[in-house]
């Protein structure tokens, strides 16, 4: 059982949260101040005063916070003998992101509302690949009217709960608006076809079904009786309804937020409802989280100064019993390129001084400027691992996946085109059309025979599917779709991409605890719904290059934050005009997100020239330097500026 040690491991406020386990509780918790590990002993001594673990339900935003977290619980529960059961899932809290959560609702109430347990989980690519068909068939120029615009726009409507007919509704004679619900009729008729769902949808419908289906909200009320969320300052309206809709009428929820942290407006994060959880819930307890256990004082200072300069934000001042650190060096380069050089000559020394290269990040506004920062990163020779480049986006893994999905749900046309001739099967444009038709009695008897073999194997892995764990499932796609053999008998590049399919075998054991098709549709989901940060899940031992927004919920002992100039951090507006108020504060709380991200020690930089789209640019240092103390900060410049008001403290470099 949990026992006093345990919470004593904890600061007074994180004490006092994890013993609040009754009612409303909002719990405001500044960069690196212990929020997980005070939600992970709070659910701990929730099961210790008796609750079933089952009963719980913690909901994050990514998913490697869902896994730290769900790790983190279950060595608590392992460590202190409760009655969880040893090996069963069933038994454990449900921790998950919202899209998981909102997956597996759908995947097991869904029915109720129209939608099949085995629907396909369309990513961002494929979403965009069917609005491009929905704008052809409605005899729209995908060039004119560009595909991600336009999803962006119907995602936009649906995370604020605008249905098709409400947005139909207030059209009115905007021919834009008349085309996007021309659009928008005939994406959804697709998807229907497909039996697919996009990722807001996962949202959307599950919050139509906890509102129409009252057995399946009281099933899940029933369920999980005390509701965590991570990052509440995050969620868009759909997540906060669907998040309303899970709370019982004891309302035991506990939500983690930070206002100053909140970095994602542009998709529809709401500040408002952390904002205003208070009178939502009039009972609810307020904690404040301030001391932080990460940076040091010098970073916290500087975080605190920037910070301090909103207005839309509760007031709290981070603070730290580290030590004061160093000064925060500042360097300014003549242009991205010298940057670059400063940046990699300055990382390659860390590393000579025995630092780990993955303890080193390198955060920058505009995935353009990786571009400078990787040349030079080759040139000086040291290792580097861009944020982005997803395990699941990879080609061989998506085919495989594909067989997948096509053996469970034969009407996800888009799978069946991606893998019908991977490994080759000669089945042209004209055979698939007559397939997506339901005329292959029209095919050519050789052709027929084809198209029954590729049937078949379809149907042998929704047979295997049904018995066999995961890994082992996985293991047959591989081998009897053909692709293993395609794969042995290709070069260098082919037996790189056999090396990716095994590692997915191996990635698949984790599922293999749960029941064959629960394990799969659970792989199905995650592999769906992977992020940018789970490239980090196995670390390589190289300096990590990413945008700030990827950066958040992630801690580096040393940290460069590029490109700190007026109009690129903070950002100016894609038509080059300046922001509103609200949208600046958001940019102030992006660059306080980037500091605090920082251990042991920050550099920030920025270039006086930069080539942008192709045209050089002069730049102004950002505001954000100015915000700063200028004792604590150390400038570094090179000796070919020359500036008309220097800095005191220069140390001048030789480029």
């Amino acid at each position: 059982m949990t026992n006093s040690n345990d919470l004593n491991s904890l600061n007074a406020k994180q004490k006092q949260a994890a013993l609040l386990t009754d009612g409303p509780l909002l719990i405001v918790a500044g960069a690196g101040a212990g929020k997980t590990k005070t939600l992970t002993h709070r659910i701990a001594h929730i099961i210790e005063k008796g609750v079933a673990s089952s009963k719980i339900l913690a909901i994050t935003f990514t998913n490697k916070a869902a896994k730290e977290m769900r790790d983190r619980v279950e060595v608590l529960i392992k460590e202190n003998n409760t009655v969880c059961g040893e090996d069963s899932y069933f038994n454990k809290p449900f921790v998950s992101t919202f899209h998981a959560l909102g997956a597996h609702i759908l995947r097991e109430k869904g029915k109720l509302i129209g939608i099949p347990r085995h629907f396909t989980i369309f990513d961002q690519t494929e979403t965009t690949a069917l609005i491009k068909e929905a704008l052809k068939a409605k005899n729209f120029d995908p060039k004119q009217y560009e595909p991600r615009k336009i999803h962006h726009i119907i995602s936009k409507q649906k995370n604020n709960l605008i249905s098709l007919d409400d947005f139909l509704a207030s059209a009115g004679d905007n021919f834009f608006h008349k085309i996007i619900v021309a659009v928008w009729q005939k994406y959804e008729e697709l998807l229907a076809e497909r039996k697919a769902l996009d990722f807001d949808d996962l949202i959307l419908k599950s919050v139509l079904l906890l509102r129409k289906e009252k057995d399946a909200r009281e099933h899940y009320l029933n369920k999980w009786e005390y509701i965590h969320i991570d990052e509440y300052q995050d969620t868009n309206k759909a997540q906060y309804e669907l998040s309303r809709l899970l709370v019982g009428k004891n309302q035991n929820i506990c939500v983690v937020g930070d206002v100053d942290q909140n970095i994602y407006g542009w998709r529809g994060a709401d500040i408002r409802n952390l904002l205003s959880f208070e009178k939502d819930y009039p009972k609810t307890t307020s904690v404040f989280l301030e001391q932080n256990y990460r940076s040091t004082q010098t970073i916290l200072t500087a975080a605190n100064q920037v910070i301090k300069k909103n207005d839309l934000r509760v007031e709290k001042n981070l603070f730290t019993k580290n030590k004061e650190g160093e000064l925060i060096t500042v360097f300014d380069a003549f242009d991205a390129g010298d940057e670059a050089r400063f940046i990699a000559r300055e990382t390659q020394n860390l590393i000579k001084e025995g630092k780990n290269p993955s303890d080193i990040a390198i955060l920058y506004r505009a995935n353009f400027q990786s571009r400078a920062l990787e040349e030079a990163f080759l040139t000086f020779d040291v290792p580097y691992q861009v944020l982005g480049v997803k395990f699941f986006e990879r080609k061989e893994i998506k085919d495989i996946l594909s067989y997948l999905k096509a053996s469970l749900n034969p009407d996800s046309l888009y799978d069946i085109k991606r893998i019908i001739n991977t490994p080759t099967r000669g089945v042209g444009k004209v055979t698939l059309a007559r397939m997506f038709a339901g005329v292959e009695n029209e095919l050519s008897l050789k052709m027929r025979a084809k198209v029954a073999n590729f049937r078949e194997i379809l149907a042998e892995i929704k047979k295997q599917s049904e018995a066999q764990k995961t890994s082992a499932l996985i293991k047959f796609i591989l081998k009897h779709s053909g692709i293993e053999k395609m794969l042995m008998g290709g070069g260098e590049e082919e037996l790189e991409r056999l090396e990716n399919c095994r590692e997915l075998v191996t990635l698949a054991t984790k599922y293999d605890i749960y029941p064959p098709q629960e394990g799969l549709e659970k792989l199905l989901s995650d592999a769906a719904l992977a992020t940018d940060q789970d490239s980090l899940e196995k670390p390589e031992d190289s300096v990590k290059l990413m945008t700030a927004h990827a950066a958040k919920g992630l801690e580096f002992s040393y940290v460069f934050i590029t490109g700190l100039e007026q109009d690129l951090f903070p950002h100016r507006k894609p038509d080059g005009s300046r922001k509103n108020k609200e949208e600046t504060e958001e940019e102030r709380r992006l660059f306080y997100v980037a500091l605090t991200r920082a251990k042991e020690k920050l550099y920030l930089s920025f270039a006086y020239a930069r080539i942008i789209f192709g045209s050089k640019q002069i730049n102004t240092p950002s505001e954000f330097l100015s915000d700063i103390d200028p004792s604590i900060l150390e400038w570094v410049r090179d000796k070919a500026i020359d500036l008309n008001n220097p800095p005191e403290k220069v140390m001048y470099l030789d480029m």
